[in-house]
C-alpha cells in the first residue's frame, strides 16, 4: 500500500508539472496538494500507521516521529508545514472563492504553482527515499 500511495503521488506530481507548463496554475496547486497528501500517507503506511481519512496528515509525523529514521525526522517540520499550507488551498484551487465570486483560475499565479510543485517534489523525494 505504501508503494501504491507513492506511485499515485508521483502521477499527481507529473500532472502538476504539466498543468504548470500549460499555465493551469490552480490545477497545478490542486495536484500538488493531492501529491503531498498521498505521499505522506504512503510514508505513514510504510512505518505501520494507518492514515486517517483527512487531508492534512502532517501532525501525525510530529506525534509519531520516533517511528522514522533520524534523517527523516530532521525534515518533519517542513513536511508538516507543506502539508498544512497545501491543505488550505485544496478547496479554493478546485472551486474558487464563492465569497469573492472568483474562479480558481483567478486565484493563483505562476509563482503559487511553482512553489506548490517545488514543495510536492520535495515531499515525494523524501518519502520515496524512506520507502525504497
Amino acid at each position: 500500500m505504501a508503494e501504491s500511495y507513492l506511485e499515485e503521488g508521483g502521477i499527481r506530481l507529473e500532472t502538476a508539472r504539466l498543468a504548470l507548463e500549460k499555465e493551469h496554475f490552480a490545477y497545478a496547486v490542486r495536484q500538488s496538494q493531492e501529491c503531498v497528501e498521498l505521499s505522506l500517507k504512503g510514508a505513514l503506511r510504510y512505518v505501520g500507521i494507518e492514515p486517517p481519512k483527512w487531508h492534512d496528515v502532517g501532525i501525525i509525523f510530529k506525534n509519531e516521529s520516533k517511528r522514522f529514521p533520524a534523517w527523516f525526522i530532521g525534515n518533519i517540520d517542513r513536511l508538516t508545514l507543506i502539508s498544512r499550507e497545501l491543505r488550505r488551498e485544496r478547496e479554493s484551487s478546485m472551486y474558487g472563492d464563492s465569497e469573492l465570486n472568483l474562479p480558481p483560475s483567478n486565484l493563483y499565479t505562476r509563482l503559487d504553482a511553482q512553489e506548490a510543485v517545488k514543495n510536492a517534489e520535495f515531499v515525494v523525494g523524501l518519502c520515496k527515499s524512506l520507502v525504497v
